[in-house]
């Protein structure tokens, strides 16, 4: 609320003549509500100089500028199907390399004429003979084993089997000689007139 004829700020900047300056503090002198708000003009210009000086930003950032924008290569390893394709691009890339630089290195081994020459046809059935016999061996070695896990497992069945035979056969001895016994007890202790 104001009611001095001239602007507080303009009298509290010194923007006023010596006249209006007079008139202002007249009426200053005389209301309370002026003269408060005089008084926070004045603690706001203290509060202001008690603070350092900073350089100013050049301009405000925006979040539309470039600068918030991800970089290309964050936005290339945030995108499946742009990785994915550069994948593939790649895989393409090394699978050629590999056509064309393979035929030389199979140029540079020897041929299979030549290494049919080496070998005689006496050692090559030999080396045959010599892998049908191992494979034959394992293979009966593995059926082997097979029928030995295959024995052991029905006979520990079996002997599990018995086991709870047997103990079957066991309850049923003891209830019967049980329910003998308590048959005996029950023709001893029978009153005298009930056997008949």
């Amino acid at each position: 609320m104001m009611c001095s004829p001239f602007d507080l700020k303009d009298y509290f900047f010194g923007e006023l003549n010596a006249d209006q300056r007079e008139a202002t503090e007249r009426h200053v002198d005389q209301c309370h509500a002026c003269c408060q708000e005089l008084s926070a003009l004045s603690s706001t210009r203290s509060a202001v100089l008690c603070m350092r000086e900073e350089e100013l930003p050049h301009r405000i950032a925006f979040v539309s500028d470039k600068v918030f924008q991800p970089r290309w290569w964050q936005r290339f390893l945030a995108s499946g199907p742009q990785l994915g394709f550069a994948s593939a691009a790649i895989l393409a890339v090394a699978i050629v390399f590999h056509a064309m630089h393979a035929p030389h290195a199979v140029a540079t081994s020897p041929s299979v004429a030549q290494v049919d020459s080496h070998v005689d046809e006496a050692e090559i059935a030999r080396r045959v003979q010599a892998a049908v016999e191992k494979g034959v061996l394992e293979n009966q070695n593995r059926e082997a084993e097979r029928l030995l896990e295959v024995v052991n497992s029905r006979l520990a069945d079996s002997e599990r089997r018995h086991n709870v035979d047997l103990q079957t056969i066991a309850h049923y001895l003891d209830v019967t000689q049980k329910q003998k016994a308590l048959s005996v007890r029950d023709i001893m202790y029978q009153p005298a007139g009930a056997i008949q």
